[in-house]
């Protein structure tokens, strides 16, 4: 099966980028990874521990650098089975809803886009101003699942990691990965 790809940007939330990478890295898949600049701050700034660190924990299989725009994953034809952009600041957003990729990570959403696989992008700001909203519909509309980091509480959490759990099942969902991150609504 293709690999999976976890893209951290510059946003707070860096936890649900790095529990999405540990869980398909449990689940048996493949992980490539990249932090764009800020998202490796926001990662060193909210966890302690740099980027690298918990890729190596994780066992990812191959990170890069954000500005390798000479990366495989910048053309179609270096296939991935999903990519996932958590949390996904509202400028990587801007960019892929204009088509304007500055950076890897820009560059491998749109490459997800063109190619018509799974792109889960998961904005964390609050408030969303107009402009924001607008740039997250476009990315709906060409094809992107837009996954508020945004948990709910029927599942009775009785931890953060249970409230980031709900949604990095989300996200599994989305990808078709098998998971049982949170107990599932019965009614």
């Amino acid at each position: 099966m293709a690999p999976y790809l976890v893209c951290i940007t510059g946003a707070s939330g860096a936890i649900y980028g790095l529990r999405i990478i540990r869980a398909l890295a449990a689940s048996g898949a493949e992980v490539h990874a990249l932090a764009s600049e800020w998202g490796a701050r926001v990662v060193q700034e909210e966890s302690g521990r740099p980027f690298g660190h918990w890729c190596a924990e994780y066992g990812v299989a191959r990170l890069y650098e954000p500005s390798d725009m000479a990366a495989p994953l910048s053309s179609g034809s270096f296939r991935l089975a999903g990519t996932v952009i958590a949390p996904c600041s509202m400028a990587t957003a801007a960019a892929l809803a204009t088509g304007n990729a500055r950076t890897l990570a820009q560059r491998a959403g749109a490459v997800a886009l063109k190619e018509r696989w799974p792109l889960v992008v998961l904005p964390r700001e609050a408030p969303l101003s107009i402009p924001d909203l607008k740039n997250l519909l476009a990315l709906a509309e060409a094809g992107a699942a837009i996954l508020p980091a945004a948990p709910g509480f029927y599942h009775k959490p009785a931890s953060i990691d249970e409230l980031v759990d709900h949604i990095v099942g989300k996200v599994l969902d989305r990808l078709g990965v098998q998971h049982s991150l949170f107990k599932r609504w019965e009614g």
